[in-house]
This record gives structure tokens, sequence and C-alpha cells, in this order.
């Protein structure tokens, strides 16, 4: 059986290929509520917990000293059981909420010392935001919920039009602009909101928890369209969720918190092969392998034989598959490439599939 860990020489990421402009970073941000949070910001530091905070301080502990770098044009998940911190996070890059102390920088520029009139600027320009229960102003057809941040921006209607009705045709709502809300079943609701944003063209979009209101299948619908459309609009998205398949699914990269504490953070595949703790272990204890582990990360490939009927698949390649273009290809093994022709190794199909099953 191999070994999963970084053996053949990585692929490039979606985030090392991305446009290096509108970036976040979150630097030792913390948020205590209460009457004196500023007090008791220093007993963080001192290893003071949630309850004990709670308890004996009366205060909340939403945020402790997060620091997250989410690349420019990628999608970053924040993801977390409830009460761990994640959408008072998400609040912060565009300052709905203030941190105790901490910065978060878009662009170098740091959000929480904006002056009044930059953060309306910023707000209205840099960011736009998916809720969970689609927001929508039930009074307004489809078109005029989509025109809504472009009517704020004064922006002349003929173009409000043009915009808005490009990107409810490109999530699958074109006819339906005369429609109102509550003509709309849940999943078509939600698209309006993602095309209300995206109308916007704010290079950063904020979801908060934007599809765990919809049925499963509407769902991944919902996460399918996303992709999609990442592909051609690479925005950088901050994406909340409770739910790891999503977080997997969707994420350039994630981090994971549990009682506003970051626990790990880092790609999909690096969280599941080498989980920080027992907590994340339970997370992905029953994850499917096959959709999240590339080619790339198993050890021990056997040099390529001289005579070897293989099939070229590179590195970045998922398990899953993997086994399927083998088992159709006829052919005995894997050979391993780097995505440019050149063969790194080679992997039998009992190699793949033992790497598919959790240790």
């Amino acid at each position: 059986m191999l070994d999963v860990a970084s053996s053949f020489p990585p692929p490039a990421t979606r985030d090392e290929q991305a446009p290096a402009r509108h970036g976040i970073e979150i630097r030792n941000l913390s948020k205590v509520f209460g009457k004196n949070p500023d007090k008791i910001v220093p007993l963080l530091g001192q290893g003071v917990g949630k309850q004990e905070l709670m308890e004996v301080h009366k205060h909340i502990l939403g945020l402790n000293d997060i620091n997250i770098r989410m690349p420019a044009g990628c999608i970053q998940v924040i993801m977390g059981l409830s009460g761990s911190g994640k959408s008072t996070l998400i609040r912060h890059i565009n300052r709905l909420i203030d941190p105790t102390v901490g910065e978060v920088l878009v662009e170098g520029v740091d959000v929480c010392r904006m002056s009044p009139r930059e953060l309306r600027e910023f707000r209205r320009h840099k960011t736009a935001m998916v809720f969970q229960q689609f927001g929508l102003l039930p009074h307004r057809t489809v078109l005029d919920n989509a025109v809504y941040g472009l009517e704020l921006q004064r922006v002349p209607r003929a173009r409000q039009v043009d915009a808005a009705m490009h990107w409810l045709g490109r999530v699958g709502l074109a006819g339906f602009e005369g429609h109102y809300p509550h003509q709309l079943s849940g999943g078509m609701q939600q698209r309006v909101g993602l095309a209300r944003a995206l109308v916007n063209d704010a290079p950063i979009l904020l979801m908060d928890e934007a599809f765990s209101a919809l049925d499963p299948l509407i769902r991944v619908d919902m996460q399918s369209i996303l992709l999609d459309l990442q592909k051609e609009i690479r925005k950088t998205i901050v994406f909340i969720t409770h739910d790891l398949d999503e977080a997997l699914r969707l994420g350039d990269r994630i981090a994971i918190l549990r009682d506003g504490e970051v626990v790990q953070q880092g790609t999909g595949q690096e969280i599941v092969l080498s989980p920080a703790d027992d907590y994340i272990m339970d997370f992905v204890r029953h994850v499917n392998r096959g959709k999240v582990i590339q080619l790339g990360a198993l050890t021990g490939a056997r040099a390529v034989p001289p005579d070897a009927d293989g099939i070229e698949l590179p590195a970045s390649t998922l398990l899953e598959t993997a086994v399927a273009a083998l088992l159709g290809s006829g052919k005995s093994m894997i050979l391993v490439t780097d995505g440019r022709g050149t063969v790194l190794g080679c992997l039998t199909l009992p190699d793949v599939v033992s790497a598919m099953v959790s240790p």
C-alpha cells in the first residue's frame, strides 16, 4: 500500500494561478462582545477560554487571534459549526462588525481604519454580499432586485438593465426578469441574489451560508453554477459554510474555526491528509477521499518499466477520476505526468484504490 503525502512535483493550484490583486489578509483579529472588551483582550493571551470568559467575566468571545491570508481570485472557505465565529468573521471584511483588535487588509489597506466616506465607497465598489435567506426585496421584480446596487451607485438605467440581463442569463434566469420573488422557488431566489452580487462587478464576493437553506440537489446545482462562473470572473470569494463536503468542493483554501479560533487551514487535500487534531479528524473521517486527493499526493510511485502499457494522467487528477479513466482505458497502469507531458512515475489500480480508503 502506498503512503499518502506530497511526492510528485505538485501542479500549480488555482490560487497560484490567480491575479495578484484584491487579496484579503486578516491579521491578529479578535472580537469580544460585552461592556469592556478592550480590558478583556489581554486575558485571551493568558489562555482564558470562551466558557470562562462568559461565566466569570460576563463577556462573549467572538473571535480570538485570527490570521488568514486569502489569495486574490480564489475561493476561500471559512468552515465551522454553529457558534464557531464564521459569520462574525465574514462581517469584519466589509466592516459590518468592528474588531476589538486587529486588522483587515484589502490590497494592503486596513478596512478598520477607513473613514465613513471611504467605507461607503469600499462597500459599494469593492464588495458584494450573498445572504443565506436571499435578502430580496419582495415588492421589486427580479430585474429591479438585480439592479439595486447599481441604482445606489447612480449608474444610468440602460447600463443597469444591460448588466442585470447579462448576469440573470448567466445564472439561468433569462425570461424571469419580470417575476416577483414570491413567484420563484428557493433556488431561483438565490440565483437572483447571486446575480445581484455579480451585477455590481465588485472584485470581492462575500457569501454567508449562501446555499445552506436550499434542498440538497438544488444546493449542488448552485455550487456547480458558482464554480463555472468563477472560471470566468476570477473574483476573491469568501464562502461561509458548516458543511465539509461543500467546503471541499468549493474551496481553493479552507479555514476551519472552533470556538472563535482557527483550528486548521490549508487546501482541502492538506486538511484531509493531515488533520491537525481529533476535532478535524472527526470532520474528515467519512469524506470521499477519491474526490479530494490527487495523484500527485501518492508516494512510492514506481519507476516506469520500458514496456509500460499505461494511460497518461496529470498529477492534479483526482483519484476517483483516475480510477474511472484507468478502467475505461483497458490498460494496466497510470503514467503520472507533470501536466506538460513529462512522466514522473507510474501507479497501478490497487495503489490508487488503497489511497482512497481512510487510514
